[in-house]
């Protein structure tokens, strides 16, 4: 297995800078995921730890050894696609065993390794079919299969799960994770799927437009983001985000929206942006709705969206419409009258125009 550091990696195609300045550091063994938004370079990434692309400058480290100018072969990796890529004239044994046999490895050993990897991956009993009678989570496991067997130092994964359905995407990455938990190996797995990101990772990079914007732990970016655009990225609902302007008063800091419709204490003193504006963001499970009027600002509900477990509204007050998330049984309903408080200390400040989190003093 081997340790990844990316140093100052960039990639300009044309006047794209797709990648711009990326470093990183992922530990032997460690489950990293890259994710962002289409085109922010988190496959071009990809694609350059793999030797399919050239960086146009920056390192790239396997261990102490740097590996920019090694072949994808020498580099040992195993790459698992988002259409699989398997061939289609083979059965699912010949499939796994072709890199083997590329590699000279003996006939008995290639049979010995294809089947407990097959046991391993509940496949043995399909071995001798094609990849055409085969389910989409049969395909893919099959192109794990075809990875394993390999025993790479890296495996690197290109949004293998957005091809199949929601139920077999759920299970999928499940077996992904206890394969990679048992196996040990280093992983750097791209998505654009939050849950995913979430579900699966050690630690996740959020890009936007080729830079890197914070690397953490799940748990870490969803309670501590570094920035407007990783607040509203992660989670779902997105974050609420409502400009206005802070007030103090007998040494308390306020925030009044700019329709004046909401004012709500903060728990800790911030030190004021630049400028007279700034943004509170506040995720939807962190806003209080009662039907007591005297409890908060007054709120009119829009939309009620029942998901299960948990009812997504939608409230309008003044020229705002926040989201909020409540439990089935309290039923609301539309054109009901609410009152709107926040969960005390479960709020965020930005500064408008950089997005740069504002930490309290």
């Amino acid at each position: 297995m081997a340790s990844i550091t990316l140093n100052e990696l960039t990639k300009v195609y044309g006047d794209v800078r797709a990648v711009d300045s990326f470093s990183l550091g992922i530990e032997d063994g460690e489950f990293v995921t890259l994710l962002g938004p289409s085109g922010c370079g988190k496959s071009t990434t990809l694609a350059c730890l793999a030797g399919l692309e050239e960086p146009t400058s920056g390192t790239i480290m396997f261990d102490s050894t740097v590996v920019n100018d090694l072949s994808p072969k020498e580099r040992d990796v195993a790459m698992v696609f988002q259409d699989y890529a398997l061939y289609p004239h083979m059965s699912v044994y010949e499939n796994m065993a072709f890199s083997l046999r590329l590699q000279k490895t003996p006939e008995p050993m290639v049979d010995t390794v294809v089947k407990q990897v097959a046991e391993f991956l509940g496949l043995a009993n399909l071995l001798d079919r094609r990849p055409a009678n085969l389910s989409g989570g049969q395909r893919q496991r099959v192109a794990l299969g075809r990875a394993i067997v390999r025993s790479p130092v890296v495996f690197l994964m290109d949004e293998p799960l957005s091809n199949l359905d929601a139920a077999l995407r759920v299970s999928t990455r499940t077996e992904i994770k206890r394969l990679q938990r048992e196996l040990g190996t280093t992983t750097v797995f791209v998505t654009h799927d939050q849950e995913e990101a979430m579900v699966l990772s050690d630690r996740i990079a959020i890009l936007n437009a080729g830079k890197l914007q914070q690397y953490e732990t799940p748990d870490k970016i969803y309670r501590d983001p570094a920035n407007l655009f990783v607040a509203g990225f992660i989670g779902s609902p997105r974050m609420n985000f409502i400009p206005g302007q802070l007030h103090s008063e007998d040494g308390k800091q306020f925030f009044r929206s700019e329709t004046g419709g909401l004012r709500w204490p903060l728990k800790a003193r911030h030190t004021r942006p630049a400028g007279p504006s700034f943004i509170l963001g506040i995720r939807p499970e962190h806003i209080a709705l009662s039907r007591d009027r005297e409890q908060g600002p007054i709120g009119t509900v829009s939309l009620v969206e029942p998901v299960g477990s948990v009812t997504y509204l939608s409230v309008e007050i003044d020229d705002l419409s926040l989201r909020a998330s409540v439990s089935p049984d309290d039923g609301f309903v539309v054109g009901e009258t609410v009152t709107i408080s926040p969960q005390f200390g479960k709020t965020y400040l930005f500064a408008p125009e950089s997005g740069d989190r504002l930490r309290p003093e």
